[in-house]
């Protein structure tokens, strides 16, 4: 797996369990990845060497980021490497004007945008926009780094020159007028099988998920069948190999728009872990090898994931003491920690609350339950604070 970060850290535990030996190309020694695995190779992801030694005698290379040049790929594929998802598929997560040309020929729902080469493209664009615009970096951009959602054309005019002076390539796009965020799984092996898991709803705070509902509540059934074909129709024609994650705008209408395509285990995926029969790290091993694919069964009527985020202020007690509090409070709280340093804003873990049987998705104060145990305990692991005033040493 290229690259030592959290997603290849949770892939090694999944390939435990299969009896596979996952070697990792991470930066350093301490990646979250290389603190686990004992077969480490240490270089950059740009470096053509480290990638050849990462590749060698291996079954497969994959990834946990998209962040490799396509060129270094196509040299592993010419050297015979068995490169999943293929260069060719990856492309479309790691350029997003390839993305939205392909998505639109094939006839999937995507904002309408258009390719900027000089900030005159913004004002032409802008003329026949019907909503705010939004300028992003054509490659590079994650967690809402490198997209701007202008005020006005000004704006995005003003961005778009910045990005082009930086050499980045830009594309611009009307803003979705949206009721919430969404997300679909899918997973696609070579001999052609696929899977899909259901459609979640992604709370976003400045840019970065903070929670995953899975299901998402009060989705019409025919709109999450038709976000999970749609998921499915993308991986075959794209020829993905591994999972695919498809991130999506609920429009104000009920419509689906696609926002952003991911080709490795994904941030929207981690409810997997305690909330699904086949987690995406053990799927997407099940992909790339070419293993028959899991059963994508939910265990429970809801699970919610919330992600631990490193606080402005970081916490004097250590972390293994705050776990220790948090399952004493929640002890069915399912704990993922990365191994990172803590800083603000940094994704250092997430929590997995998974819903007691016999609620429903349509219950709003069961999913809101699960939601607000996951929040407090998520709050608790980043801060050391319990933000209802909960006190153990309170009488009970």
């Amino acid at each position: 797996m290229i690259g030592g970060g959290q997603l290849a850290r949770m892939t090694h535990q999944a390939a435990i369990a299969l009896g596979q030996r996952l070697r990792v190309l991470a930066v350093t020694p301490d990646d979250p990845a290389a603190q686990v695995t004992p077969d480490v190779v240490i270089g950059s992801h740009d470096d053509l060497d480290a990638l050849r030694r990462a590749a060698a005698g291996a079954d497969v290379v994959t990834f946990d980021h998209e962040h490799v040049p396509p060129e270094l790929l196509d040299k592993l594929v010419a050297d015979g490497v068995n490169v999943a998802p293929p260069p060719s598929a990856l492309i479309h997560a790691q350029d997003k004007l390839v993305m939205r040309r392909r998505l639109d020929a094939l006839g999937a729902p995507v904002p309408r945008f258009a390719a900027v080469t000089a900030p005159a493209d913004v004002d032409a664009f802008a003329a026949g926009a019907d909503t705010a615009l939004v300028v992003k970096a054509v490659r590079g951009g994650y967690d809402g780094r490198g997209v701007t959602l202008a005020r006005d054309t000004a704006q995005a005019r003003e961005a778009a020159a910045d990005f082009l002076q930086s050499g980045v390539g830009v594309l611009v796009e009307e803003k979705v007028e949206m009721r919430r965020e969404l997300a679909v799984l899918a997973a696609r092996s070579p001999f052609g099988q696929g899977a899909v898991w259901p459609v979640v709803e992604t709370v976003q705070r400045d840019g970065i998920c903070v929670e995953v509902i899975a299901p998402a509540p009060g989705l019409d059934d025919d709109v999450a069948g038709a976000a999970g074909r749609l998921a499915l129709r993308i991986a075959d024609e794209l020829g993905v190999v591994g999972v695919l994650a498809v991130e999506l705008f609920e429009t104000v209408d009920g419509g689906l728009v696609v926002n952003e395509l991911a080709m490795r285990p994904h941030n929207s995926g981690h409810w997997t872990m305690d909330g699904s029969r086949t987690s995406q790290f053990e799927q997407h091993l099940r992909a790339v090898l070419d293993y028959p694919l899991g059963d994508t069964t939910p265990l429970a009527p809801v699970t919610v994931m919330a992600n631990v985020l490193g606080a402005q202020q970081i916490p004097t007690m250590s972390m293994d003491e705050r776990v220790h509090h948090l399952f004493a409070r929640f002890p069915d709280a399912k704990v993922h920690l990365y191994g990172k340093a803590e800083r603000p804003g940094r994704k250092i873990g997430h929590v997995n609350v998974v819903g007691a049987p016999g609620g429903s998705i349509d219950d709003a104060d069961y999913v809101a339950d699960v939601r607000n145990r996951a929040a407090l305990a998520a709050h608790w692991l980043s801060h050391a604070e319990w933000t209802d005033g909960w006190d153990p040493h309170d009488e009970r």
